[in-house]
Protein backbone atom coordinates (compact mmCIF):
# COMPACT_ATOMS: atom_id res chain seq x y z
CA UNK A 1 0.00 0.00 0.00
CA UNK A 2 1.24 3.88 -0.78
CA UNK A 3 0.20 6.47 1.20
CA UNK A 4 1.76 9.90 0.60
CA UNK A 5 3.63 12.05 3.72
CA UNK A 6 1.14 14.03 4.94
CA UNK A 7 -1.24 11.16 5.26
CA UNK A 8 1.48 9.34 7.54
CA UNK A 9 2.15 12.21 9.27
CA UNK A 10 -1.62 12.57 10.48
CA UNK A 11 -1.88 9.05 10.72
CA UNK A 12 0.69 9.29 13.75
CA UNK A 13 0.44 12.89 14.49
CA UNK A 14 3.87 14.19 14.02
CA UNK A 15 5.48 17.56 12.39
CA UNK A 16 6.16 17.05 9.09
CA UNK A 17 9.47 18.79 7.12
CA UNK A 18 9.48 18.09 3.42
CA UNK A 19 7.19 17.52 1.03
CA UNK A 20 3.52 16.18 1.88
CA UNK A 21 3.13 14.72 -1.59
CA UNK A 22 6.01 12.30 -1.06
CA UNK A 23 4.69 8.63 -1.44
CA UNK A 24 6.28 6.18 0.62
CA UNK A 25 5.39 2.59 -0.05
CA UNK A 26 7.67 0.49 2.75
CA UNK A 27 9.56 1.01 5.48
CA UNK A 28 13.71 0.05 5.90
CA UNK A 29 16.49 0.99 7.81
CA UNK A 30 18.87 4.07 8.13
CA UNK A 31 21.52 2.23 6.42
CA UNK A 32 19.63 0.45 3.73
CA UNK A 33 16.39 2.18 2.84
CA UNK A 34 15.91 3.45 -0.57
CA UNK A 35 13.51 5.65 -2.51
CA UNK A 36 10.06 5.46 -1.33
CA UNK A 37 10.98 4.47 2.12
CA UNK A 38 10.37 5.44 5.42
CA UNK A 39 12.73 4.85 8.29
CA UNK A 40 13.35 5.75 11.75
CA UNK A 41 15.49 6.89 14.39
CA UNK A 42 15.04 6.19 18.03
CA UNK A 43 18.57 4.63 19.38
CA UNK A 44 21.33 7.38 19.28
CA UNK A 45 23.81 4.45 18.22
CA UNK A 46 22.17 4.55 14.89
CA UNK A 47 22.45 8.14 14.48
CA UNK A 48 25.91 7.79 12.09
CA UNK A 49 23.63 6.39 9.71
CA UNK A 50 21.36 9.26 9.48
CA UNK A 51 23.70 11.40 7.25
CA UNK A 52 24.09 9.08 4.70
CA UNK A 53 20.54 7.72 4.69
CA UNK A 54 18.92 6.75 1.53
CA UNK A 55 15.42 7.03 2.76
CA UNK A 56 12.71 9.04 1.52
CA UNK A 57 11.79 10.17 5.27
CA UNK A 58 12.55 9.82 8.60
CA UNK A 59 10.91 9.64 11.74
CA UNK A 60 12.73 11.28 14.37
CA UNK A 61 12.99 13.61 17.09
CA UNK A 62 13.51 17.36 17.00
CA UNK A 63 16.94 17.13 18.09
CA UNK A 64 18.16 15.15 15.43
CA UNK A 65 16.27 17.15 12.71
CA UNK A 66 19.28 19.53 11.49
CA UNK A 67 21.18 16.24 10.39
CA UNK A 68 18.51 14.91 8.75
CA UNK A 69 19.07 14.86 4.49
CA UNK A 70 15.79 14.05 3.49
CA UNK A 71 11.89 14.49 5.11
CA UNK A 72 11.66 14.16 8.22
CA UNK A 73 8.55 13.52 10.67
CA UNK A 74 9.07 14.59 14.11
CA UNK A 75 7.81 13.64 17.46
CA UNK A 76 8.54 12.71 20.84
CA UNK A 77 8.68 8.80 20.40
CA UNK A 78 9.78 7.71 16.93
CA UNK A 79 9.94 3.98 17.80
CA UNK A 80 6.12 4.19 18.84
CA UNK A 81 5.98 6.44 15.24
CA UNK A 82 7.26 3.72 13.34
CA UNK A 83 4.82 1.06 14.80
CA UNK A 84 2.23 2.68 13.84
CA UNK A 85 3.50 3.16 10.08
CA UNK A 86 4.14 -0.48 10.25
CA UNK A 87 0.63 -1.42 11.22
CA UNK A 88 -0.75 1.28 8.38
CA UNK A 89 1.85 -0.09 5.57
CA UNK A 90 1.37 -3.76 6.25
CA UNK A 91 -1.68 -4.37 7.57
CA UNK A 92 -3.06 -8.06 8.24
CA UNK A 93 -4.34 -9.95 5.38
CA UNK A 94 -7.79 -10.86 5.47
CA UNK A 95 -8.68 -14.66 4.61
CA UNK A 96 -11.30 -16.29 2.67
CA UNK A 97 -14.02 -17.14 5.44
CA UNK A 98 -14.55 -21.14 5.44
CA UNK A 99 -13.72 -24.62 6.58
CA UNK A 100 -11.17 -26.34 4.55
CA UNK A 101 -12.46 -30.01 2.69
CA UNK A 102 -9.53 -31.21 4.84
CA UNK A 103 -10.26 -30.02 8.52
CA UNK A 104 -11.93 -32.56 10.58
CA UNK A 105 -14.93 -30.52 13.06
CA UNK A 106 -17.26 -32.58 15.35
CA UNK A 107 -20.60 -32.25 14.86
CA UNK A 108 -21.55 -30.01 18.06
CA UNK A 109 -18.69 -27.50 17.15
CA UNK A 110 -20.20 -23.80 16.72
CA UNK A 111 -18.17 -22.16 13.72
CA UNK A 112 -19.31 -18.58 13.01
CA UNK A 113 -19.65 -18.45 9.31
CA UNK A 114 -16.81 -15.50 8.59
CA UNK A 115 -14.48 -17.70 10.30
CA UNK A 116 -11.37 -19.32 8.67
CA UNK A 117 -10.38 -22.82 9.54
CA UNK A 118 -7.59 -24.50 7.38
CA UNK A 119 -6.20 -28.07 6.10
CA UNK A 120 -5.41 -30.46 8.29
CA UNK A 121 -7.23 -28.55 11.46
CA UNK A 122 -9.30 -30.62 14.38
CA UNK A 123 -11.78 -28.96 16.04
CA UNK A 124 -13.28 -31.19 19.27
CA UNK A 125 -16.80 -31.05 20.85
CA UNK A 126 -18.87 -27.98 22.03
CA UNK A 127 -16.11 -25.47 21.27
CA UNK A 128 -17.08 -22.34 20.09
CA UNK A 129 -15.19 -20.11 16.97
CA UNK A 130 -16.52 -16.79 16.98
CA UNK A 131 -16.43 -14.11 13.66
CA UNK A 132 -13.19 -13.65 11.69
CA UNK A 133 -11.00 -15.45 13.70
CA UNK A 134 -8.57 -17.68 11.57
CA UNK A 135 -6.95 -20.98 11.88
CA UNK A 136 -4.08 -21.97 10.51
CA UNK A 137 -2.84 -24.92 9.18
CA UNK A 138 -2.40 -28.13 11.55
CA UNK A 139 -3.84 -26.62 14.50
CA UNK A 140 -5.16 -28.90 17.64
CA UNK A 141 -8.86 -27.39 19.29
CA UNK A 142 -9.66 -29.47 21.60
CA UNK A 143 -13.14 -30.05 23.51
CA UNK A 144 -14.94 -27.13 25.15
CA UNK A 145 -13.03 -24.15 23.91
CA UNK A 146 -13.48 -21.12 22.89
CA UNK A 147 -11.62 -18.66 20.98
CA UNK A 148 -12.71 -14.74 20.58
CA UNK A 149 -13.83 -12.73 17.54
CA UNK A 150 -10.81 -11.42 15.34
CA UNK A 151 -8.21 -13.71 16.83
CA UNK A 152 -5.85 -15.89 14.63
CA UNK A 153 -3.88 -19.22 15.31
CA UNK A 154 -1.10 -18.97 12.65
CA UNK A 155 -0.34 -22.90 12.44
CA UNK A 156 0.55 -25.68 14.38
CA UNK A 157 -1.50 -23.88 17.48
CA UNK A 158 -2.74 -26.51 20.30
CA UNK A 159 -5.34 -25.39 23.20
CA UNK A 160 -6.61 -28.35 24.75
CA UNK A 161 -9.85 -29.01 26.67
CA UNK A 162 -11.71 -26.18 27.90
CA UNK A 163 -9.38 -23.41 27.45
CA UNK A 164 -10.55 -19.83 26.74
CA UNK A 165 -8.93 -17.77 23.74
CA UNK A 166 -10.00 -13.69 24.14
CA UNK A 167 -10.63 -11.32 21.24
CA UNK A 168 -7.88 -10.22 18.57
CA UNK A 169 -5.47 -12.91 19.98
CA UNK A 170 -2.23 -13.93 17.92
CA UNK A 171 -0.99 -17.15 18.58
CA UNK A 172 1.91 -18.05 16.64
CA UNK A 173 3.32 -21.50 15.09
CA UNK A 174 4.09 -24.34 17.63
CA UNK A 175 1.81 -22.45 20.71
CA UNK A 176 0.38 -24.83 23.58
CA UNK A 177 -1.86 -23.86 25.85
CA UNK A 178 -3.34 -25.81 28.46
CA UNK A 179 -1.14 -28.85 28.76
CA UNK A 180 -0.47 -30.50 32.42
CA UNK A 181 1.39 -28.32 34.23
CA UNK A 182 4.25 -30.03 35.86
CA UNK A 183 2.31 -31.65 39.54
CA UNK A 184 3.66 -34.17 41.10
CA UNK A 185 4.15 -35.93 44.42
CA UNK A 186 7.16 -37.93 46.21
CA UNK A 187 5.81 -41.73 47.05
CA UNK A 188 8.65 -42.98 49.16
CA UNK A 189 11.18 -42.32 46.19
CA UNK A 190 8.59 -42.61 43.26
CA UNK A 191 6.89 -39.42 41.28
CA UNK A 192 2.54 -39.59 41.54
CA UNK A 193 1.36 -37.62 39.13
CA UNK A 194 -1.48 -34.99 39.83
CA UNK A 195 -4.14 -34.49 37.99
CA UNK A 196 -4.10 -31.03 36.37
CA UNK A 197 -7.93 -29.94 36.58
CA UNK A 198 -7.91 -26.56 36.07
CA UNK A 199 -7.60 -25.00 32.79
CA UNK A 200 -6.23 -21.13 30.97
CA UNK A 201 -8.19 -18.36 30.72
CA UNK A 202 -6.84 -15.63 27.92
CA UNK A 203 -7.60 -12.33 27.37
CA UNK A 204 -8.08 -9.93 24.72
CA UNK A 205 -5.38 -8.56 22.68
CA UNK A 206 -2.68 -10.98 23.62
CA UNK A 207 -0.09 -12.01 21.33
CA UNK A 208 2.08 -15.36 21.94
CA UNK A 209 5.14 -16.00 20.45
CA UNK A 210 5.77 -19.40 18.47
CA UNK A 211 6.73 -22.71 20.87
CA UNK A 212 5.85 -21.16 23.96
CA UNK A 213 3.87 -23.26 26.51
CA UNK A 214 1.77 -22.18 28.92
CA UNK A 215 0.08 -24.73 31.22
CA UNK A 216 -3.37 -24.85 32.25
CA UNK A 217 -4.34 -24.76 36.20
CA UNK A 218 -3.69 -27.76 39.03
CA UNK A 219 -6.69 -26.26 40.76
CA UNK A 220 -7.95 -23.25 39.57
CA UNK A 221 -6.87 -21.68 36.02
CA UNK A 222 -3.94 -20.10 34.67
CA UNK A 223 -4.68 -16.59 33.41
CA UNK A 224 -3.39 -13.78 31.25
CA UNK A 225 -4.87 -10.83 31.06
CA UNK A 226 -5.64 -8.22 28.72
CA UNK A 227 -2.76 -6.64 26.37
CA UNK A 228 -0.14 -9.14 27.73
CA UNK A 229 2.97 -9.92 24.87
CA UNK A 230 4.74 -13.02 25.03
CA UNK A 231 7.75 -13.82 22.96
CA UNK A 232 9.00 -17.14 22.01
CA UNK A 233 9.95 -20.16 23.87
CA UNK A 234 8.43 -18.83 26.84
CA UNK A 235 7.22 -21.55 29.81
CA UNK A 236 4.55 -20.40 31.98
CA UNK A 237 3.86 -22.66 35.06
CA UNK A 238 0.41 -23.94 36.32
CA UNK A 239 -1.80 -21.23 38.09
CA UNK A 240 0.25 -18.24 36.84
CA UNK A 241 -1.37 -14.86 37.01
CA UNK A 242 0.09 -11.96 34.19
CA UNK A 243 -1.44 -8.55 34.98
CA UNK A 244 -2.49 -6.63 32.22
CA UNK A 245 -0.08 -5.51 29.41
CA UNK A 246 2.98 -6.56 31.02
CA UNK A 247 6.13 -7.58 28.28
CA UNK A 248 8.11 -11.12 28.24
CA UNK A 249 10.69 -11.69 26.48
CA UNK A 250 12.14 -15.01 24.80
CA UNK A 251 12.85 -17.97 26.93
CA UNK A 252 11.58 -16.46 30.33
CA UNK A 253 10.65 -19.41 32.50
CA UNK A 254 8.09 -18.58 34.94
CA UNK A 255 7.47 -21.39 37.97
CA UNK A 256 3.37 -22.39 38.91
CA UNK A 257 1.35 -20.28 41.29
CA UNK A 258 3.34 -16.85 40.60
CA UNK A 259 1.30 -13.91 40.56
CA UNK A 260 3.13 -10.92 38.06
CA UNK A 261 1.60 -7.30 38.32
CA UNK A 262 0.49 -4.68 35.46
CA UNK A 263 3.06 -3.03 32.80
CA UNK A 264 5.79 -5.43 33.91
CA UNK A 265 8.71 -5.69 31.38
CA UNK A 266 10.74 -9.13 31.97
CA UNK A 267 13.71 -9.24 30.25
CA UNK A 268 14.70 -12.78 27.94
CA UNK A 269 15.81 -15.88 29.77
CA UNK A 270 14.77 -14.40 33.08
CA UNK A 271 13.94 -17.35 35.49
CA UNK A 272 11.20 -16.87 38.07
CA UNK A 273 10.68 -19.25 41.24
CA UNK A 274 7.51 -20.49 42.23
CA UNK A 275 4.64 -19.13 44.92
CA UNK A 276 5.61 -15.23 44.44
CA UNK A 277 4.26 -12.00 43.93
CA UNK A 278 5.80 -9.60 41.74
CA UNK A 279 3.49 -5.44 41.84
CA UNK A 280 2.61 -3.56 39.14
CA UNK A 281 5.53 -1.56 37.13
CA UNK A 282 8.37 -3.75 37.96
CA UNK A 283 11.20 -4.19 34.78
CA UNK A 284 12.93 -7.67 35.46
CA UNK A 285 16.23 -7.16 33.31
CA UNK A 286 17.36 -9.98 31.10
CA UNK A 287 18.55 -13.63 32.64
CA UNK A 288 17.76 -12.56 36.45
CA UNK A 289 16.96 -15.40 38.85
CA UNK A 290 14.01 -13.69 41.16
CA UNK A 291 13.60 -16.05 43.94
CA UNK A 292 11.53 -14.41 46.18
CA UNK A 293 8.51 -11.67 45.75
CA UNK A 294 9.02 -8.14 44.31
CA UNK A 295 6.86 -5.93 45.96
CA UNK A 296 8.24 -2.29 45.43
CA UNK A 297 8.16 -1.33 42.09
CA UNK A 298 11.66 -0.60 40.00
CA UNK A 299 14.39 -2.32 38.10
CA UNK A 300 15.53 -5.26 39.22
CA UNK A 301 18.88 -7.47 37.72
CA UNK A 302 21.05 -10.47 38.55
CA UNK A 303 23.60 -12.15 36.88
CA UNK A 304 27.29 -11.84 35.26
CA UNK A 305 27.63 -10.13 32.04
CA UNK A 306 30.23 -12.15 29.86
CA UNK A 307 34.00 -11.18 30.09
CA UNK A 308 36.92 -11.88 28.72
CA UNK A 309 37.78 -15.36 30.51
CA UNK A 310 40.97 -15.09 31.65
CA UNK A 311 39.31 -12.10 33.91
CA UNK A 312 36.40 -14.86 34.96
CA UNK A 313 38.54 -17.21 36.03
CA UNK A 314 40.08 -14.82 38.47
CA UNK A 315 36.50 -13.33 39.53
CA UNK A 316 35.78 -16.82 40.25
CA UNK A 317 38.89 -17.64 42.01
CA UNK A 318 38.18 -14.44 44.54
CA UNK A 319 34.02 -15.59 44.94
CA UNK A 320 35.10 -18.75 46.38
CA UNK A 321 37.03 -16.88 49.19
CA UNK A 322 34.71 -14.64 49.66
CA UNK A 323 32.78 -15.31 52.52
CA UNK A 324 36.12 -16.28 53.96
CA UNK A 325 37.09 -12.76 53.53
CA UNK A 326 33.71 -10.96 54.59
CA UNK A 327 34.25 -12.86 57.78
CA UNK A 328 37.49 -11.47 58.47
CA UNK A 329 36.50 -7.95 57.53
CA UNK A 330 33.83 -8.48 60.13
CA UNK A 331 36.11 -9.74 62.82
CA UNK A 332 38.63 -6.36 62.06
CA UNK A 333 34.98 -4.22 61.99
CA UNK A 334 34.78 -5.39 65.60
CA UNK A 335 37.92 -5.17 66.97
Amino acid sequence: MTYTLWEIARHINAELHGDPKCEIKNIGTLEHATSGEISFLSNNRYTHFLESTKASAVILKAEHLDSCPVHALVMDDPYLGYANVARLLYPDVIAEPGVHIKADIHSTAEIHSTAHIGPYVSIGSNTKIAANVYIGPGCVIGDGITVGTNSRLIANVVLCDGVEIGERGILHPGVVIGADGFGIANDNGKWLKIPQVGSVIIGNDVEIGANTSIDRGALGNTIIDDGVKIDNQVQIGHNVHIGEHTAIAGCVGIAGSTKIGKRCMIGGAAGISGHLEIVDDVIIMAMTGVANSIRKPGIYASGVPAMEAKIWRKNIATYRHLYTLSSRVNKLEKK
